[in-house]
């Protein structure tokens, strides 16, 4: 085949083999539209179901996660305790945190804590999505704390999450302040938000923040000063200018930044902006905790809003509580100087184990007003935790007498022969004299160190506190009118064993120093009784809590001239008060008690101590305070009662001794710069004092066997170990030397003791040098002696404990029983 029919022969080349002409333009793919529409559809799926997605997120996330209850930590509040002069006594609890409502909060520090953290509060929405979004995204990336957060969703994490910065925290904080933003005002978030922020110092809100930097109630700051405080806020500890001066430049920067911002936003004019002085902080205390006599003053305080119902326990736990109290801190520094210089100051427990076992309580309180003034209730609350001023286990001793003296003289009661009772009846004080006229059990209880002492006169039978005539004076009024005067003068009625039997008259009653403080300070107050108050003022959250109405006897005055009858305060008439405060005198003059002469100050009190020594009183008063002061003997492992002997290097430790020495070291401190005042006694007839005699000779070999010598033995040469002695070995009977040598006129035998009458006409009375002087000539210690105008006798039924006089041996109809075994010294 010849070549171009062979070439004619081969298939054309296809048209797809040319080459484009390339100036035309390119065909386009049939199916690139379609796909870039199909993805297109795609993403917006996706998106949408993105959308929806997040959108059914918000909404299950709104409708599943619930405001929760507040944080422990959020709600946990300290109580504060103050000084009645305002300034801080004690807080308890481990969050200084006490809230206060938003218009305590001046306008000025509200402004300038918006214009440091969310100057849009008002106008804004809870929360702000971009400050979220980049709040997680620096979470996620590592990149620090930086939440931009509104004030609410501050709120949110202060008082309902917890301070963790992690996403699921974050998330319930976004739903959180969305719902609350619905269900609040912005005033009332704005307020939680003040209460719940961290200004540091342990300080949790405006108003702890307000005490912390500037030692004042948040209601009294400036705007300057709460300008530093919302400053505090972006960094609390180091924004501190005092604990990190370092810092001093940036905290002054932020300073600056808020009040500009308040000037920018309307809220401070230029003005004061110019005049502002950036406000020094005070340096930072330590916290002052419950050490001292803190935690005993908050413990007394506690148990008497508890007791007279004001709060209850779970209640008060809780905290918040703002309690101003009665208590006085220029007293409060004297008690325990007091103590101190008599007692602390003078164990040695490496040389005398004895030592260990002292514990010390004491009371005062105002008798015209019941209020309580000091408390002491040991070395200190962190060593010693229970409080001695409150505590009632131990025995009162021979305190308990002047009650049975005063029940006597209220209900005109009668010796067994017939004998109106007054301080000048004749008892017989022989040692264990069994009690006569009681339908019980026999009782003969012992003096103190077993002395006998004869006939011997109520006035004297108290200065010496002789348990054998009190014992015999209970039977003759009545055991239960004489529980039932101790009860009226303020001793709780469910004080143990205040037992209606003749052994009440020797104190086995178990009252607590503070429960006898109030007893004594009705007899100062001439016989009107007010219930005693810790607590003048209770708030929380701004409220005021009611208090208990003050009882009719309160607030009448020291002074006042309170009738005898018809009076609901007047739980003892004037008359038998008084009296008995005029023979109670006599025990500091010439006692037991003549330590307490170191006040300066007219003064009556009693001394006492319990069975075996295990505990010493001295309870007394002046016109103006009557405070109570106990020794007690108290194992510091096992808890156990301990009798004192050799305690403070002595034998014995009896209530005229370190406990009448802080009587009078605290009273004269409490009331330096207190005008002297003196006694103003109205008595009642026969109770005045008689005339003394003249000396009796002195016969060192073989003694004075005349009308006073006692029967027993013990009548030659002083002995150590008793009320008047302790300190000095002195014995207690004419231990005074304003008294040494001189005696009350009694009978001349004793075997047939003498009515009181008119006494003989004596040669004129020689005193001792000291007590010749005149009246306005009275020796240091001793002061001028106070008026007395004799009354008649009280009636049957002056005040409300009165009622005619029964037979011998209980006229208040106490039935027989038990005895009940008491002190046996005074």
């Amino acid at each position: 085949m010849p070549i171009s029919a062979a070439s004619e022969a081969l298939p054309a080349e296809p048209e797809a083999w040319e080459p484009r002409d390339p100036t035309l333009p390119p065909r386009p793919r049939p199916d690139r539209p379609r796909r870039l529409r199909r993805l297109l559809r795609r993403l917006a799926g996706l998106a949408a179901l993105g959308l929806l997605l997040l959108l059914g997120g918000l909404v299950a996330g709104y409708l599943l996660v619930d405001v929760p209850a507040a944080n422990a930590t959020a709600v946990a509040q300290s109580n504060l305790y103050l000084y009645r002069d305002g300034s801080q006594l004690a807080r308890d609890g481990e969050v200084d945190r006490e809230n206060v409502s938003l218009a305590r909060v001046p306008l000025g520090v509200r402004r300038a804590v918006l214009a440091a953290e969310d100057r849009d509060f008002h106008t804004s929405p809870a929360v702000d999505p971009r400050a979220m979004v980049r709040a997680t995204w620096n979470t996620l990336t590592g990149k620090g704390r930086q939440s931009g957060s509104t004030i609410t969703q501050q709120y949110v994490k202060n008082y309902y999450l917890g301070q963790e910065q992690t996403l699921t925290r974050k998330a319930k904080e976004f739903f959180i302040a969305l719902k609350l933003g619905r269900e609040k005002s912005k005033d009332e978030i704005l307020e939680g938000y003040l209460n719940t922020s961290y200004f540091g110092r342990n300080a949790y809100g405006v108003q702890a923040a307000a005490r912390a930097y500037y030692g004042k109630d948040a209601h009294d700051l400036d705007t300057t000063e709460g300008a530093y405080l919302a400053s505090l806020l972006n960094a609390p500890n180091a924004y501190d200018v005092t604990a990190h001066p370092e810092n001093r430049a940036r905290v002054l920067a932020r300073w600056h930044y808020v009040l500009d911002g308040m000037v920018s936003e309307g809220w401070l004019s230029p003005a004061a902006r110019a005049a502002a002085v950036f406000p020094e902080p005070q340096p930072a205390r330590a916290s002052a905790g419950l050490s001292g006599q803190r935690g005993y003053l908050v413990q007394a305080v506690e148990q008497y809003l508890t007791e007279h119902g004001i709060v209850d326990e779970k209640t008060l736990a809780a905290g918040g509580f703002r309690i101003t109290t009665t208590l006085e801190r220029a007293k409060q520094d004297a008690f325990v100087k007091a103590v101190e210089e008599s007692v602390t100051a003078r164990l040695d427990p490496e040389r005398r184990p004895t030592d260990r076992f002292v514990r010390v309580g004491g009371a005062a309180v105002e008798p015209g007003t019941g209020r309580v003034v000091a408390i002491y209730g040991g070395v200190d609350y962190t060593r010693q935790f229970v409080n001695n001023a409150t505590r009632r286990d131990y025995q009162v001793g021979s305190t308990f007498k002047p009650f049975v003296l005063a029940a006597a003289l209220q209900h005109g009661a009668q010796t067994q022969e017939g004998e109106r009772i007054t301080p000048n009846t004749m008892y017989d004080g022989d040692n264990r004299r069994p009690v006569q006229g009681w339908s019980g059990a026999s009782y003969d209880p012992a003096n103190e160190d077993d002395e006998s002492y004869g006939p011997i006169s109520v006035r004297t039978a108290t200065d010496r506190s002789v348990n054998a005539v009190y014992a015999q004076m209970a039977v003759d009024v009545g055991p239960a009118r004489v529980r039932d005067t101790a009860v009226a003068l303020g001793l709780p009625a469910r004080t143990p064993d205040l037992t209606a039997s003749p052994s009440i008259a020797l104190g086995p009653a178990t009252a607590s120093v503070l429960d006898l403080a109030q007893a004594y300070a009705t007899l100062a107050n001439h016989g009107r009784h007010g219930t005693y108050t810790l607590v003048e003022k209770v708030t929380r959250d701004g409220e005021e809590l009611k208090l208990p109405a003050p009882d009719p006897g309160a607030g009448a005055g020291a002074g006042a001239g309170a009738g005898s009858g018809g009076d609901a305060g007047q739980v003892l008439s004037r008359e038998a008060a008084d009296t008995t405060t005029s023979v109670l005198r006599g025990v500091v003059r010439d006692g037991t008690g003549t330590a307490a002469l170191a006040a300066g100050r007219p003064a009556a009190g009693k001394t006492g101590t319990a069975e075996d020594d295990k505990a010493a009183w001295f309870a007394g008063y002046t016109p103006e305070l009557a405070t109570v002061v106990a020794m007690m003997g108290q194992d510091p492992e096992t808890g156990r009662q301990l009798p004192l002997y050799g305690a403070l290097g002595l034998p014995r430790i009896n209530g005229g001794g370190a406990p009448a020495e802080i009587w009078a070291r605290f009273t004269r401190d409490a009331l330096a710069g207190v005008p002297v005042k003196e006694f103003d006694l109205r008595l009642m007839e026969g109770a005045e004092e008689l005339p003394l005699e003249p000396p009796l000779p002195d016969y060192p070999d073989q003694g004075y066997e005349g009308p006073q010598r006692p029967r027993g033995k013990g009548a030659g040469a002083p002995k150590a170990g008793t009320e008047a002695g302790a300190a000095t070995g002195v014995r207690e009977r004419g231990t005074d030397p304003l008294r040494r040598g001189a005696r009350r006129a009694e009978p001349p035998t004793a075997a047939e003791p003498a009515r009181p009458g008119p006494p003989p006409a004596p040669a004129p009375p020689a005193r001792a040098p000291a007590q010749a002087q005149a009246p306005d000539q009275a020796p240091v210690g001793e002061p001028v002696p106070s008026t007395v105008t004799p009354m008649e006798p009280a009636g049957p039924a002056d005040g409300p404990l009165g009622g005619a006089p029964g037979p011998a041996g209980d006229p208040a109809g106490d039935p027989g029983g038990p005895q009940v075994s008491g002190p046996t010294s005074p």
